[in-house]
C-alpha cells in the first residue's frame, strides 16, 4: 500500500479512530493501513472535538504526520511502529513543550524525552502531542472536560490523557499517579486505567510530585492495549495477553473508607462480586488491620513534604503563580518536621510488608475504585481516597468500567495484586472481563 493511498473498508475514518493499539499495530504491520492514514483520522477527530473537550496542551498535526510518514517509509521499526500515543504534560518530550499545567512553564522545552516516551518511540510509536494535566500533577483542575458529559470533571490529574483516549483522539495515553491520577480519570471516563507496581516504568524525565509514591501509568480502552504497552515499557516483546485458564483466587476488601462510597459504587462492588462468583470464583471478604486507617494521615504528610521539596524553586521564585491550593499544600509540607516525615515513611514501609502477606493469599483483590460518578463541575477533580491507599502501598492496580451510576456515567471497579504481580493482575482482569463479563451494561 502506498503511503498516500486512500484507506478502504472496513478501515474508514470512524473505524480508524476506534482502533485499539493492538489492532492498529497489526493493521500497519500487515500493510492494511498506513500510519499516516491513522494519524490523519485522529487529527480529524481532534479538530472536530478538542474545542469542547480541551484534552491537548500541545498538538501539532504537521509534526505528527511527519512522524507517521517516517514510520511508513521504514525509518522506524518495532512492535508499535506507526501507532499514535498521547503523553501527559509532566513527562519530557524533546519535540513538544512540557508545561506541567503551570504558567511558570509556559512554552518550556526540554532537550530530551522522558525514558518512557523514548522507549515508546524506540518501539516505533508516533507521539501525537501532550495532554493537559492539573497543576504539577496535583489537585488544581485545568480546563479539560469529561467527553461523556461536558458538565462533569474528567478527573485529575491525568485529565487530558483520559479525555483524549475516551473521545477517540488517541488509542492510548501515558499518565502519572500520586494519589489516583490514572485510575480515577479512567473510572470517570469509562476507560481501563493501569498503574504498575511502583517503579515498574523508569521515571527519568518525569516531573515529580511526591517522589516516593509517583508512578507512571496507562489509560486505554482495552486491557490488551495496556498489557501491550506495559511490555514495551518494560523492554519486553509484546505477546498476546491470555486470560487465566482457571478461576483466580479472589479477595474482597471494602477498606476502612467504605463510608465514602456512594450508592453507585456500592452497587458496582456488589454486582461485580456476584458476577465473579457466578463465573466460578468464590470471593473471600477480609478487612484491613485497624491501624491501616492511620495511613491516610501518613500519606498526607509524605505528599505535602515531598511536594514542598520538589517545588522549592517555584515556591521561592514564582509563588505568585502557584494556585492557592498548592500554596496551602506546600506551606503544610514546609511546616512538617523531618522527624514526622521519617516516621510516616517508616509507618508506610511496615504497612507495605504487612499488606504483601495479606494480598498473597489471593491472585487478585476487588476493591472500590471511586466514590461514585464523576462530580459535576470542573472545579473539583474528585476524591482520590480509594485509589491513593493502594498507590501508597506500591501495589499494581487496574480499573475497568463496570457499572453506570444514576446519571448514566461510568463507575469503575478496581483490582489490586501483590507487588510485582503485574502480569497476574492483567491476566486476572482479562478473565474478569471475558469470563465474568465485567463491563458496563452498554458494552455487554
Amino acid at each position: 500500500m502506498e503511503s498516500g493511498e486512500r484507506v478502504s473498508e472496513p478501515f474508514d475514518t470512524a473505524h480508524l479512530q476506534k482502533l485499539s493499539v493492538v489492532e492498529a499495530a497489526d493493521a500497519i504491520a500487515r500493510g492494511q493501513i498506513t500510519s499516516q492514514q491513522l494519524v490523519r483520522a485522529l487529527i480529524e477527530r481532534t479538530e472536530a472535538r478538542d474545542g469542547a473537550v480541551r484534552a491537548w496542551a500541545a498538538f501539532d498535526a504537521d509534526h505528527a504526520l511527519a512522524q507517521a510518514r517516517a514510520c511508513d517509509e521504514g525509518a522506524t521499526s518495532g512492535p508499535m511502529r506507526g501507532v499514535p500515543v498521547a503523553v501527559k504534560d509532566v513527562l519530557n518530550t524533546f519535540d513538544y513543550p512540557t508545561q506541567m499545567g503551570s504558567p511558570i512553564y509556559d512554552g518550556w522545552q526540554s532537550r530530551n524525552d522522558a525514558a518512557c516516551v523514548a522507549m515508546l518511540r524506540n518501539a516505533g510509536a508516533v507521539v501525537l502531542g501532550k495532554t493537559i494535566t492539573c497543576e504539577f500533577a496535583g489537585t488544581h483542575p485545568n480546563v479539560t472536560t469529561n467527553p461523556l458529559d461536558a458538565s462533569r470533571t474528567p478527573g485529575g490529574s491525568s485529565s487530558g490523557s483520559a479525555a483524549a483516549v475516551a473521545d477517540f483522539m488517541a488509542p492510548i495515553a501515558l499518565g502519572t499517579q500520586t494519589g489516583g491520577s490514572v485510575l480515577r480519570p479512567a473510572s470517570f471516563c469509562g476507560l481501563v486505567g493501569f498503574k504498575p507496581t511502583f517503579g515498574g516504568y523508569n521515571r527519568e524525565g518525569m516531573r515529580f510530585a511526591a517522589e516516593c509514591i509517583d508512578t507512571i501509568g496507562l489509560l486505554s480502552r482495552t486491557i490488551e492495549d495496556a498489557a501491550y504497552c506495559d511490555h514495551v515499557l518494560r523492554g519486553a516483546i509484546p505477546s498476546t495477553l491470555a486470560p487465566l485458564e482457571k478461576a483466580p483466587r479472589v479477595g474482597l476488601c471494602r477498606t476502612y473508607m467504605w463510608s465514602l462510597a456512594q450508592s453507585e459504587t456500592r452497587d458496582c462492588v456488589a454486582k461485580v462480586v456476584a458476577q465473579i462468583e457466578a463465573a466460578g470464583a468464590p470471593v473471600e471478604e477480609f478487612e484491613l488491620p485497624p491501624h491501616f486507617a492511620d495511613l491516610t494521615k501518613a500519606r498526607a504528610i509524605i505528599n505535602d513534604v515531598e511536594r514542598a521539596r520538589s517545588l522549592a524553586w517555584e515556591w521561592t521564585a514564582h509563588r505568585d503563580k502557584l494556585s492557592p491550593g498548592l500554596v496551602k499544600t506546600m506551606a503544610s509540607g514546609i511546616a512538617i518536621s523531618d522527624r514526622d516525615y521519617r516516621d510516616a515513611l517508616r509507618q508506610v514501609a511496615l504497612a507495605r510488608l504487612e499488606i504483601d502477606s495479606i494480598l498473597r493469599r489471593y491472585d487478585v483483590v476487588v476493591v472500590p475504585a471511586v466514590n461514585g460518578e464523576a462530580p459535576v463541575g470542573l472545579h473539583y477533580a474528585g476524591d482520590p481516597s480509594f485509589q491513593a491507599l493502594w498507590t501508597l502501598l506500591h501495589v499494581p492496580s487496574i480499573t475497568l468500567p463496570a457499572h453506570r451510576g444514576p446519571n448514566g456515567m461510568p463507575v469503575g471497579i478496581q483490582f489490586v495484586a501483590p507487588v510485582g504481580e503485574d502480569s497476574m493482575l492483567l491476566r486476572a482482569a482479562l478473565w474478569m472481563q471475558h469470563v465474568a463479563a465485567i463491563r458496563m451494561e452498554s458494552d455487554a
